[in-house]
C-alpha cells in the first residue's frame, strides 16, 4: 500500500508517518516546512516539499505517485491565528483540502482520512455533557468553520466519487514533538516554560483568575492509533471523535505538569482570549483505553527534557 501523508513533518503527522512505515506501507510525506521539521521525517519515507494550497503542484504529484490512501494532517492549527487572519485560515484549511480531494479523485485514491477538530467544531459543551457525533456543530472560530466546511467537502466527494472518506475529530492533542513556540499546544508551551523556570500564563475561562478553560486532552499515540485504523482497517465511519471524554482546566493542567517537572510554578492570570471556548469535552467514538493524562504528560516532559535544545 502507498500512503501519502500531508503535514508529515509536523507534530501529529510525523508520528502518523512512523506508524505507517511500521505497518510496512510505502509512505510519501508532503510538507511545506512552515511549521514541520525535516529531521522528523524518517529516511524510509519519501519527502516532498510542497504547499497543499498549490493545486497544480499537488495534482502533478498525485499523478506521479498514485497513492492508495491520503492522510491529510496539514493545517493552519491556531484558533488565535484564525481569528486574526480568517482568510489565510480558509485558504489552508478549506481550499488546501479541496485541492487534495480533487487530486485524489483524479489519481484514483480509494480512501481519504482527514484531521478535523472536535475540540472546536462542537462549540460550547455544557457542564456535565460530552459532545457526541449527534451533537449539532456550533463553530465559534474561523478555524472551526473551516474544518467543518472541509468535512462537508469530504462528504460531497464521497457521494460524487468512489472515494471513502473519514474525518477524525480530535480533542486537544498533546505529546512529543509539539511546537512550544506557537500559540497552539498549551502542554508543550507549559512544559518548555516550566523546564526553563519561566512563569505560566493561564487565560481565564470567563474572567482572569478563574482557572481557565476546560479541555479534553488526548495523547498523540491515541490519535495515531485512530489514524492507523482509518488508513488500514475496513471501511471507516465518515466521522469519528478521537478523545478521552475527560475535562481538565488549564490551571489543573499547569499544576499537574509542575508536579511532574518537580518545580513550584509561578502562574500569571490573564483575561479570556478571543475565539476560545469555555468548555470542550467529547464523547470518544471508541471504547479502547487511552493513555492517562498523567502518563501522557510524563512522557511529554521526558521528551522535552531530552530535546531542550530542539
Amino acid at each position: 500500500m502507498r500512503v501519502l501523508v500531508t503535514g508529515g513533518a509536523g507534530f501529529i503527522g510525523s508520528h502518523v508517518v512512523d506508524a505507517v512505515l511500521e505497518q510496512g506501507a510505502e509512505c510519501i510525506v508532503v510538507d511545506d516546512l512552515s511549521s514541520g521539521r525535516r529531521e522528523w521525517v524518517p529516511a524510509a519515507a519519501r519527502f516532498v516539499r510542497a504547499d497543499v494550497c498549490d493545486a497544480e503542484r499537488i495534482r502533478r504529484l498525485f499523478d506521479e505517485v498514485r497513492p492508495d490512501v491520503v492522510c491529510h494532517q496539514a493545517a493552519q492549527v491556531s484558533v488565535s491565528v484564525s481569528t486574526r487572519e480568517p482568510l489565510r485560515d480558509a485558504q489552508v484549511n478549506v481550499l488546501g483540502t479541496v485541492a487534495l480531494l480533487e487530486a485524489a479523485v483524479r489519481a484514483g485514491v480509494r480512501r481519504f482520512v482527514f484531521a478535523s477538530t472536535g475540540g472546536a467544531i462542537y462549540g460550547e459543551v455544557p457542564e456535565g455533557q460530552r459532545a457526541d457525533l449527534d451533537a449539532i456543530p456550533r463553530p465559534r472560530s474561523p478555524y472551526a468553520c473551516a474544518k467543518l466546511s472541509a468535512e462537508h467537502y469530504l462528504g460531497c466527494f464521497a457521494h460524487l466519487h468512489a472515494l471513502e472518506t473519514c474525518a477524525l475529530r480530535y480533542a486537544n492533542v498533546y505529546g512529543p514533538r509539539q511546537d512550544p513556540h506557537g500559540e497552539a499546544g498549551v502542554v508543550a508551551i507549559f512544559t518548555r516554560r516550566l523546564l526553563s523556570g519561566q512563569p505560566l500564563t493561564v487565560f481565564g475561562r470567563r474572567r482572569a483568575g478563574d482557572g481557565g478553560c476546560i479541555r479534553d486532552y488526548v495523547y498523540v499515540a491515541d490519535v495515531v492509533r485512530a489514524n492507523v485504523q482509518a488508513i488500514f482497517g475496513p471501511s471507516p465511519p465518515p466521522v469519528r471523535n478521537v478523545a478521552t471524554g475527560i475535562g481538565t482546566t488549564t490551571l489543573e493542567l499547569a499544576h499537574r505538569l509542575a508536579v511532574i517537572v518537580g518545580v513550584r510554578p509561578h502562574i500569571e492570570d490573564a483575561p479570556p482570549r478571543p475565539g476560545d471556548l469555555e468548555r470542550s469535552v467529547l464523547l470518544p467514538s471508541s471504547e479502547e483505553p487511552t493513555v492517562s493524562l498523567d502518563e501522557g504528560l510524563a512522557r511529554t516532559v521526558d521528551w522535552f527534557r531530552a530535546h531542550r535544545d530542539g
